[in-house]
């Protein structure tokens, strides 16, 4: 992703881009770098065009690819949701000539990009349309990214902001906002603003917002530490933040039960890597997690979620405070340990 940015930056662009997965932020951080680099402002009335691919043929776009740019060297175009590239049946009765889209990818004119964006985590490999279309384009796999690859791409958006980002400073930044990449980026553009071109640990801490799941982390691990006063007190804040009880009962509960599952697995030998695929989480999460999961039983992570699903209920039937239920669930896990 990296590399296709950096080359679309320098203006090497290509005639066609296949742009697919569920990473919606890649995707599009993608399209608008190719907006931004291939285009002018004044370009863009004449010189792009953007189809939706459930509701117009492939024979139009394809005609608009050929037609040459007015005023501008280029064309852009963006094809979006063409489902044609998976296995999935068709929700649309559009119908799309896929030998004239077959016979334009051999041979792509070269003053138009198209862009396919297809927002879907698999495509079927076995259509001839979709191997010839891997084959020809520049492919971005807008998949999680790993540990490794997340720190990689923080590192090169601190370097966009023209600033430096500590080794120690990057860990503190995942732990504290998650894994979020829409949050991060923002995160991390704050940071550059109030660093003096280095972004270090002590600064992140100061200045990085949590996410509200990071919150309930944080929490978790100041009960399991004995730190209830400091627990109490992010609770509140979440109150002054006007977060629901009931939302942070239930963030609170898949926190236990994430312990719980990865404590399992892990007594079945299952690596990180592999509990992350498993449970469809992102390994960050799960290196966390692990930490966690070594400082309880079995037996004490499942008397805690039936204390939370009592909770739960009392939240529905009972007439207390609902903030106050939580208060008394947090006491009450603290006391166990």
């Amino acid at each position: 992703m990296i590399d296709m940015w950096t080359r679309i930056e320098r203006k090497q662009f290509s005639p066609i881009y296949l742009l697919y997965g569920i990473e919606s932020f890649l995707i599009n951080g993608t399209k608008q770098k190719l907006l931004k680099n291939m285009l002018t402002e004044e370009e863009l009335d004449f010189n792009f065009a953007s189809y939706d691919l459930e509701e117009v043929p492939i024979d139009v776009a394809i005609e608009d690819a050929e037609t040459l740019p007015f005023m501008g060297e280029r064309r852009l175009i963006f094809l979006h949701n063409p489902f044609f590239l998976t296995s999935e049946k068709a929700k649309s009765k559009v119908e799309h000539d896929i030998s004239k889209l077959e016979a334009y990818l051999q041979e792509p004119v070269p003053y138009s990009t198209i862009v396919f964006v297809a927002p879907y985590e698999k495509l079927d490999e076995r259509k001839k349309v979709t191997k010839l279309l891997k084959r020809t384009a520049d492919v971005l796999e807008a998949k999680k990214f790993s540990e490794q690859e997340i720190k990689a791409w923080i590192r090169h958006r601190a370097e966009a902001n023209q600033v430096e980002i500590l080794d120690d400073a990057v860990e503190m930044l995942l732990t504290l906002s998650g894994t979020n990449l829409m949050m991060l980026a923002s995160e991390i553009d704050k940071l550059a603003l109030y660093s003096n071109g280095c972004i270090d640990k002590n600064t992140v801490e100061i200045l990085a917002s949590k996410s509200l799941e990071q919150n309930i982390f944080s929490l978790v691990d100041k009960v399991m530490n004995r730190k209830i006063d400091e627990a109490l007190r992010i609770y509140y804040d979440l109150l002054k933040q006007n977060e629901e009880p009931i939302k942070i009962l239930s963030i609170l509960a898949g926190q236990y039960r994430l312990l719980y599952q990865t404590k399992e697995l892990m007594r079945r030998g299952y690596g990180q890597q592999q509990i992350a695929t498993y449970l469809k989480i992102h390994p960050f999460r799960i290196k966390l997690a692990a930490g966690q999961a070594k400082m309880f039983s079995e037996e004490e992570l499942n008397k805690i979620m039936m204390w939370i699903a009592d909770a739960d209920y009392q939240m529905k039937t009972s007439g207390l405070a609902k903030s106050m239920i939580i208060e008394m669930l947090l006491f009450k896990i603290h006391g166990s340990k």
